[in-house]
This record gives C-alpha cells, structure tokens and sequence, in this order.
C-alpha cells in the first residue's frame, strides 16, 4: 500500500517591509536560536551545501525495498533528487536523478525495476545501474549530419554520485568523502538503540507524504523536544503512553546531532498525580476508546520500553510507539514548508496476530494519528508567529543549556544537541 497525501502547502506570503536578518548568532548559546533561521532564503541555500551536501548520512530507502537487481527508489537528499538501485553484484549505488543533457528527471515513479538501464523520457539518453551515461541517441548523427562532437567523454559526464551504506536494514547516502562510517557518525549508545529496533529482518507495511507548512528545522526539534510530548498529546498522557512523570530519558550522542528519547513501562513514580495537580489539558478521565484492544501493546524487545524516538542528523526518525514501527523522513521543500515521508514497518516474522496489532496502532501516528496530529500544525504556528521576529530569539533552557545525556524528559538537551551539530556543520 502507498498512499500519498496531497494537500498543498503555500509558502508563507512576504510584505514588502519584511526584513529577516541573516547574521551570527545572537550569543554563544545553545539555548538561544535566532528566528531567522527558519526564514532566510541565503541560509536555505547555504544548509544544501554545507549540511546535505556535506559530511551527513542521510537516508534514502530501505534494504528490503530494493532486494533485486534492478530494483530502485526514487527519494531526496535535501533538495536534491536522487536514485537509489540494487546492483548486479548485490552492492547499493546512489546517483542524482538527473540527466547530464538537459537536467530531466532521469526516472520518475517512486520505485520499480530497470534490469539493466534508466533511461531519460526527454532525449532516451541511458544510465547504467551505477548513474554511468552509456547511450546517447543519435549520437553519430543521421545519414552522416549531426550527432555529437567526436572527442565527447561520455564518462566525464554523469550525474553525482553518492557513497553508500546500510545499517540494520537502513540505507543512508553522502555525497561527501569525509563523511565517518555510520556507526562512527552515530556513537555507540545511538548505534545500540538502532539495533535494539531494528534487530531482524523487516516487511514494509505501507507508505505515505504528509505536507508541512513550516521549516524542516522545526519539524526535527519537534522530535527531540521530550518536554512537549505530554503537554501538546492529549492522547499520549491521557492513555499514559508517555507522560513527564514516567520513567526514561534521552541519549544524546557526543556530537549532539543524535538522539533516543524513551518511556519505560507504567506511571508508578511519585509525581504521578503532577498533571492532575496542575489542570493541564493533556489529561481527560472522561475519554475512552471504542475498541481497548488498539493499545493492547506487547513487549516485543523485552525491556518495558513502550516509545522511543529516535534521530540520526540531519533529517531521519525511526519510532517506536508500543507495536507502532516507523521511518520518517524530513525533506526540506523551501524555507517554509516540508514534506515527512512516513514508512511503517513490521518484522517478516510477525504473526497474524501481530500484523493485526500494528495496523490498530498505526491509527497513533501519521497525518490524522490520534497522537501526531497536533505535530503536524504545531510547526506551521510557529512559522506563522515568528513571521516578523526575524532578529528575536527562542528559549531553549529546560534542563540546563548544555547537549548531554538525561535521566529525565523534563528537558530540551536534545533539541540543543540538534543546534550544536547544526552550527558545527554551519560553521554558525
């Protein structure tokens, strides 16, 4: 099943008077971000280059949705297409989506299968498995008039070419030779929570594009932002799948760009009755589900860790919501808007039993998700508040100002961890 979600987006409209300073960050703090860059179309563009471009994995498909010669996905890193495709000696290659002609896409459908070539729909200029130009139509002429110059290299013209690598199951590409082997670029901690997820073979269960209208950047705090998740989720803390008052915490790898935030087992804590106290809205006794079952949740990595979320720098999520198993993808689209790729996933093993489980517990997630419906307009009011607050500053402080590890969700160390490696890469 893929299914493709196709509302439209709008950029933000710009008053003539608008004025978004694009300068150094205000102070020498990670708990400071400067609005403007959300806004900045320079620093859009300087992001492509320096961090899409530059020495980051970024994920492009999954092992099992290529597991054949031939086979491909279609997908982005940032801004730009790319193809990613099963070699004939089982290898993964990654190349832009871009003919060396004239710059048409060279493949348009979200995957297939081409045997041996692609080949552009514009001119049937043709590319090998591994992005090499090998066919040129007419490329001697007609009848001995025309064609193409006799000295043409057609091995110094090809699209990009990306590095590859997989990681239980994931495939991530770089366009840069300085990029580390991805256990090294994750740390050890974040490597081990991968594997603690992905620890078998997987079975795709379905696919679908949400539509964003704010900054990419906005939508990753989103993630990292434990503080918010049972205050914003209504559901989450009134079904107590995740609430402050619970046991977990949230790693943070040594370079900041990581994280894994988690919620082990029930509220048993001492502060359990803290949201009553307070008479926040994210708790209702008076709701109820119809069917109970669709959280009737099985510990199935046996460690009574009921949500994990989990970030590798810059754009990818893989999430753990009970039997709720997902990759998302942020895809940058402009200044101010995105688009999240979902992939939920289950294991070739399950049960019948199981399948039916996870197909409930996907109604948590995704554009209508009883519980991730509020992320996908939280980040469009704040694009919107900060439409004139270009030289203002957020506040970043709960848990201190620093990107460490946590034994606590009570704390913004992740969404601090994610502007470290950001102005690292920026060189902010």
């Amino acid at each position: 099943m893929d299914i493709r979600h196709d509302a439209s987006v709008h950029e933000p409209a710009t008053t003539p008077h608008s004025h978004i300073p694009h300068g150094p960050w205000p102070e020498d703090s990670l708990a400071r971000v400067p609005y403007w860059v959300y806004q900045d179309p320079d620093n859009y563009t300087l992001e492509q280059r320096r961090i899409f471009e530059g020495a980051t994995w970024n994920f492009v498909c999954l092992e099992t949705d290529i597991p054949e010669k031939g086979d491909y996905r279609t997908n982005q890193v940032g801004g730009m297409p790319v193809i990613v495709v099963r070699a004939a000696d089982g290898s993964i290659n990654c190349f832009e989506n871009r003919c060396a002609h004239r710059g048409a896409l060279i493949a348009f459908d979200d995957g297939g299968n081409v045997q041996n070539n692609f080949k552009c729909i514009y001119h049937a200029w043709s590319y090998d498995l591994a992005g090499n130009l090998r066919g040129i139509a007419f490329e001697h002429g007609v009848n001995g008039a025309g064609g193409m110059p006799k000295d043409f290299k057609r091995e110094t013209h090809s699209p990009r070419k990306l590095r590859t690598t997989s990681l239980c199951g994931l495939v991530f590409a770089t366009l840069s030779d300085d990029t580390p082997p991805i256990e090294e670029y994750l740390g050890t901690e974040i490597t081990g929570r991968v594997r603690r997820v992905l620890n078998r073979p997987i079975r795709i269960m379905g696919r679908f594009t949400q539509p964003l209208p704010n900054n990419w950047k906005l939508y990753v705090e989103n993630v990292k932002d434990t503080y918010h998740a049972s205050l914003l989720h209504l559901f989450f803390a009134t079904f107590r799948i995740t609430r402050l008052t619970q046991a977990g915490g949230v790693l943070v790898s040594p370079d900041g760009g990581h994280h894994a935030s988690y919620t082990i087992g029930s509220e048993d804590a001492p502060g359990a009755a803290a949201f009553r106290e307070k008479d926040l809205r994210s708790e209702r006794d008076d709701y109820k589900l119809a069917d109970p079952s669709m959280l009737d949740p099985v510990d199935e990595f046996g460690d009574r860790i009921q949500l994990q979320m989990l970030t590798i720098f810059p754009c990818t999520v893989l999430q753990q919501v009970h039997n709720c198993l997902a990759v998302r993808q942020v895809v940058p689209k402009g200044t101010g808007s995105m688009e999240l790729r979902w992939t939920y996933f289950g294991f070739a093993d399950d049960t019948a039993e199981m399948n039916k489980r996870r197909l409930k517990q996907q109604n948590l997630v995704g554009p209508a998700g009883l519980v991730s419906m509020e992320d996908g307009c939280v980040g469009g009011f704040v694009q919107r508040g900060i439409a004139e607050a270009g030289d203002k500053v957020s506040v970043v402080e709960m848990g201190g100002d620093t990107a460490e590890s946590q034994a606590t969700r009570a704390t913004e160390s992740a969404v601090r961890g994610f502007w470290q490696a950001y102005r690292r890469h920026m060189n902010y």
